[in-house]
């Protein structure tokens, strides 16, 4: 598979087959994603994937999130305006009209929701951290191994969905994994084999013209 062919045939998976990954494939898709460019060089992402801890890990970030507040370490976005919204709704409907939440029943789609606790069933989830002191320009290197990752995924066959929900939860993850106060839990990219047969897999998202998002002067 080509860099386009990846490009345009990743996708937000939201329902896997509960086979493993391989132990050498999880590698060759690190080796991969860790070409992605940085500020300085600095390579500030630090991985944890799970293997035989993901049902442990699926089973106790549900049951926390259950009856716990978002606490991210960094500020939740604080809103998203004009045509950012309106592509975030536009997702949001995809995915409920796909799976069968009709518009106003808010119990389906806190359910549905919930399911980024559940890890959507994927086999693993990778979490992704950054050093605190690189602040936002080490977020913004991460976000790059992120797209680097999907798509060395994505060229072996394997679908990923990235998620920021599971830093709403960052103490808990923090103290789950016993990570080091000086570690920012940024987003999870769980992954694994799709269930193609699956409602939640029936849909793709749109992407804005080029024109519409690049200025040439």
């Amino acid at each position: 598979m080509n860099l386009t062919d990846a490009l345009k045939t990743r996708y937000s998976c939201r329902a896997y087959r509960p086979e493993p990954v391989p132990r050498d494939t999880i590698e060759a898709i690190v080796k991969d994603a860790r070409q992605a460019p940085s500020w300085c060089n600095a390579q500030p992402w630090q991985l944890i994937v799970t293997e035989k801890e993901t049902e442990r890990f699926r089973e106790a970030l549900y049951a926390h999130a259950l009856n716990n507040p978002p606490q991210p370490d960094l500020d939740w976005p604080s809103s998203y305006p004009g045509v950012y919204g309106a592509r975030r709704r536009a997702c949001g409907w995809q995915l409920y009209e796909a799976v069968g939440v009709t518009k106003g029943d808010r119990t389906a789609s806190a359910k549905q929701m919930m399911e980024n606790y559940r890890l959507f069933g994927a086999p693993h989830t990778a979490l992704l951290t950054s050093p605190a002191e690189l602040g936002a320009y080490g977020a913004l290197d991460c976000g790059g191994f992120v797209t680097a990752f999907c798509l060395a995924a994505a060229a072996r066959g394997v679908a990923t969905i990235p998620q920021a929900a599971i830093a709403a939860q960052a103490p808990f993850v923090r103290k789950f994994f016993d990570l080091p106060d000086d570690r920012l839990v940024l987003c999870a990219i769980s992954f694994g084999y799709a269930n193609p047969n699956h409602a939640a897999n029936g849909f793709r998202t749109n992407r804005a013209d080029a024109n519409d998002i690049m200025e040439i002067r």
